[in-house]
């Protein structure tokens, strides 16, 4: 067993385990004391914001007038929500607590301003040089500060090497105007988990468009936003072979040039596919019927069993024996590409 010892004749320093906003008690913080003993009526900075202990709950729910090294103790008296890791540092004097709180306040709001980032040259650049990538601005706000980190990880790591995601902003608590406006700015769609949007913000939202989206299960977010992200992604080109004949007799007729007189091992031929000519495993040549017979009729389709006759447009070099591949060009959805869970 480790001897640790911690000097509890000093300020208080804590870390927070957990923060909430809880509609009786207000913001809400479960700060693990590491030194010094905290005691109600204490300043402090946690974060960026500050307070005055006005109570303390032990693990019990029960009030305490102080709480010392390695005591768990849930703090009222926050004047906004800290993160999860914060530092709780008890001050001399209101004052002190105060002005420290606005100044990380205010570097705080300049890093988030950094975040949103508008279409610019240096910007345009940057997506060329990494392949255009795209982006997924998401907004994050949660019930608890343990879930809203846990929401936030998850999401970030939809990213690939086509789409990539950005959490803009994590918080706790409703989502409310300022939220909407944010989005709003960083073309960003909002998720809230285990929250609801005040009503000025719902109508925001609504009048500036804003996606909105709640939930109370993180991976059903998860899938949605995978889904989102798949929506993304251009959609490729996929060749898909619809069928393959064998040529079994070649016929000259002047005016037309060569017809094949073929048999449809699998699948079907349509009028309008893309044929491929295939002479001992070798393409010869590739584009599309000029005709497609059944004995004297012109047709649509061919299916397999049946013998036909075509004419290939512009190729004339036809053999007995070769084989032709009939395919259809389609576009395909992309689908995300992440590492198996083990």
């Amino acid at each position: 067993m480790l001897e640790l010892k911690a000097n509890p004749n000093r300020p208080a320093r804590g870390v927070v385990l957990e923060a909430q906003l809880d509609k009786g008690k207000g913001p809400l913080a479960t700060v693990l004391i590491q030194t010094g003993t905290l005691n109600v009526g204490d300043c402090f900075v946690i974060g960026q914001h500050w307070g005055r202990v006005r109570a303390m709950l032990n693990e019990r729910g029960k009030r305490q007038n102080n709480a010392g090294p390695s005591a768990p103790v849930q703090v009222l008296g926050i004047d906004g929500v800290p993160e999860a890791g914060d530092r709780l540092i008890v001050m001399h004097d209101e004052k002190s607590a105060r002005e420290i709180a606005q100044r990380r306040h205010q570097l705080k709001r300049e890093q988030d301003f950094r975040q949103v980032r508008l279409m610019t040259l240096d910007e345009l650049s940057r997506q060329i040089k990494t392949g255009d990538v795209k982006e997924l601005n998401i907004l994050v706000k949660a019930d608890v500060d343990g879930s809203a980190q846990a929401l936030a990880d998850s999401l970030s790591k939809l990213s690939t090497e086509a789409v990539e995601v950005r959490i803009i902003r994590r918080a706790v608590g409703p989502i409310t105007e300022s939220d909407v406006i944010l989005a709003a700015a960083s073309q960003a769609i909002i998720i809230g988990f285990n929250v609801r949007p005040t009503l000025k913000a719902k109508e925001m939202a609504e009048q500036e468009r804003i996606d909105i989206r709640l939930y109370k299960v993180i991976y059903d977010a998860i899938e949605d936003v995978e889904k989102a992200l798949e929506g993304m992604l251009e959609p490729v080109q996929k060749e898909v072979v619809t069928g393959a004949l064998e040529i079994r007799e070649v016929f000259k007729i002047s005016r037309i040039g060569s017809v094949a007189g073929c048999y449809v091992l699998n699948g079907k031929i349509n009028r309008n596919s893309n044929v491929r000519l295939i002479r001992n495993d070798v393409e010869i040549y590739d584009g599309k019927l000029s005709s497609l017979k059944r004995f004297k009729d012109d047709v649509r389709e061919v299916q397999a069993g049946y013998e036909c006759g075509l004419t290939i447009e512009n190729f004339n070099d036809i053999k007995q024996g070769d084989i032709v591949e009939a395919y259809e060009i389609v576009m395909e959805a992309q689908t995300l590409s992440r590492p198996a869970v083990k």
